[in-house]
């Protein structure tokens, strides 16, 4: 399995920017309603814009030069009231907007979010947690100025130098070609800043990623760290992340940045050649004092809208990367998930048949894990799993829940391949306990009502007394209501585990996975766990990875895994009797422990 470190830069496939725009934006449809709203409220204001510098104009060249102040009055009346509508539409717009583009974003991190839990284990496996967390959190807030802009700037005004362009032309074709001479070093400019800078973008995202990553990893790991004194060596990694980030938003920054200039050169040449033209060459007593400040106030309003959207286009060119890391994962697809036409998997009684069973993991398809292996489990018989690591007793476990697909062979429960069964009906019928005990920061009861979010307080409660958890807990300051941290402070492993062990049990499975579940307990507690177990197990189909034989010895069946298969089985009196590779484990584990 090919694994990504928090020093090392994501891979991330080339995509067709247009495409990634596109998609980007279809979002937005899904706010058809707010987002007409805002473009009328858009064309208020537009044509307000658009009509202040004529009413200016008029003001100048008639009212002023004839001296008819009841017009002026009145001109002028009418450009404070357009100046209200003004100020008032423009709020309306910018408060409307800013609240789509928080929609559209809660709609694509939701999206994120629910399709990362769908994916498997290999994802996970093969990458850090922070690296996850960095594109759920960081590039999709990175979004936000593209989504808002979009309505907000980049339709008024593409539709502002539409527009003015119109009205300067018609008033003076020599003056508006002048005034617009440098626009084609501006879109050389853009070109040539979109291909240098997205590279940089890109660079920068992945550098962003790795300091989450690392800071995740560092303080998920921070006993390890204070044990090995080892907060130097940690500062030291983190300087050198950090101070890569710092270089790659340097060398982006630099090539964004270079672009403005272009921006700023081009308005004050076509300002020039303006006034040079219209002074010079035509004079201004022949175009009139009026028209020639409303073409100044129109150049403005030009030259405004192309360095805001050509802002908006830097904009776009920096955040794209970030796009396109949402939309790498949304098309990652799932290793294992429903079928089309999946069916529900009724109730089941709990029968477990492997036929002919092989897998490899996908990135490793030359190497099988398992090797033809075939079983047939009847409904509340308890197997044992024994063998050396990496055998493949958690593969097989992994198997029946499905959170792997075998890579040859059917997996069979009461007789349904469970790849054309709905994983969540496949799953509910299930009970998963690891000896990873992950706690969820809230209450113990929450903690243990996860198992089943319905289940009520009494049976939290039996369940808990199942295990022998009670006891500690009603001694906690506020017993089932303790608050705990993701971590399970002040509680001990042994302690964290018996949550987990109660969490399992109100699931109330119908068939049961214990891999390595009392591997952290101390033996006063594992026998106080075995009792809870022995109820557990009655009417239920079991599997129980051990590596203490100690603790299997009453399983229906012991399965001994080897070599990508089952070289043995059978009870534990019947395996002592043959002297075999059970035998051997046995009697070295008892030589170990004596």
């Amino acid at each position: 399995m090919s694994i990504n470190s928090v020093k090392e830069d994501e891979e991330q496939k080339d995509s067709v920017k247009i495409k990634v725009i596109l998609r980007l934006f279809r979002y937005m449809l899904h706010y058809k309603k707010e987002i007409i709203f805002v473009l009328l409220a858009m064309l208020l204001s537009l044509s307000i814009s658009m009509i202040n510098p004529l009413l200016m104009e008029h003001a100048i060249d008639v009212n002023i030069t004839e001296k008819d102040w009841n017009g002026l009055v009145m001109v002028v009346a009418a450009l404070f009231a357009a100046s209200i509508v003004f100020m008032f539409t423009s709020k309306f717009w910018m408060k409307t907007m800013a609240r789509v583009s928080n929609k559209v974003l809660l709609v694509v991190r939701e999206e994120l979010y629910a399709h990362i839990q769908t994916l498997g284990f290999d994802f996970f496996d093969s990458r850090p947690t922070g690296k996850i967390l960095a594109r759920v959190i960081g590039d999709v807030n990175a979004l936000k100025d593209v989504i808002q802009s979009t309505v907000t700037q980049l339709i008024p005004d593409f539709l502002t130098v539409v527009v003015v362009f119109i009205i300067m032309f018609i008033k003076s074709p020599a003056l508006t070609f002048s005034a617009v001479a440098a626009l084609p070093f501006i879109i050389a400019g853009m070109y040539v800043a979109e291909i240098l800078a997205h590279k940089k973008w890109q660079i920068h995202r992945k550098k962003s990623s790795n300091i989450t990553a690392f800071v995740h990893e560092d303080f998920s790991g921070i006993g390890i760290v204070q044990s090995f004194t080892a907060e130097k060596e940690s500062q030291s990694e983190f300087s050198k992340i950090v101070d890569e980030h710092r270089i790659s938003f340097r060398n982006a920054v630099l090539v964004a940045d270079s672009f403005s200039p272009t921006i700023e050169i081009s308005w004050g040449i076509g300002t020039f050649l303006l006034y040079y033209i219209g002074i010079q060459k035509l004079g201004v007593g022949t175009i009139g004092v009026g028209t020639f400040v409303a073409f100044s106030t129109y150049l403005s309003m030009f030259w405004g809208p192309v360095r805001n959207l050509a802002s908006y286009y830097n904009k776009l060119v920096t955040n794209i990367s970030a796009a396109e890391r949402i939309f790498d994962i949304l098309d990652t697809p799932a290793e294992v998930a429903d079928r089309e036409g999946a069916a529900e998997l009724p109730k089941i009684e709990g029968r477990v048949r492997f036929e002919e069973v092989s897998f490899a993991y996908p990135d490793e398809p030359e190497r099988f894990v398992l090797h033809n292996v075939s079983f047939d489990i009847q409904p509340g018989e308890t197997i044992a799993l024994v063998g050396p690591t990496g055998a493949g007793k958690s593969t097989i476990v992994n198997l029946v829940s499905r959170f792997y697909n075998a890579t040859k062979g059917r997996v069979l429960i009461d007789e349904q391949d469970i790849q054309n069964v709905t994983i969540h009906s496949l799953r509910k019928q299930m009970g998963v306990m690891t000896q990873e005990n992950y706690l969820f920061s809230g209450t113990i009861k929450d903690n243990i009502r996860y198992g089943r979010l319905n289940a009520t307080d009494d049976e939290v409660i039996a369940a808990a007394k199942a295990v022998h958890a009670h006891e500690f807990i009603i001694n906690l300051e506020h017993g089932y209501d303790t608050e705990i941290s993701e971590r399970g402070a002040r509680l001990s492993i042994g302690q964290r585990q018996l949550l987990a062990f109660a969490r399992t049990m109100v699931s109330d499975p119908e068939i049961l996975i214990l891999d390595e579940a009392t591997s952290s307990i101390d033996t006063h507690t594992e026998i106080l766990v075995q009792q809870g177990i022995e109820s557990l197990l009655q009417g239920r189909t079991s599997f129980i990875i051990a590596h203490r034989l100690s603790t299997i010895k009453n399983a229906d069946r012991i399965f001994v895994i080897d070599e990508g298969g089952i070289l043995e089985q059978g009870s534990h009196e019947e395996l002592m009797e043959k002297k075999g590779a059970y035998y051997q484990l046995y009697q070295a584990q008892f030589k170990n422990i004596a």
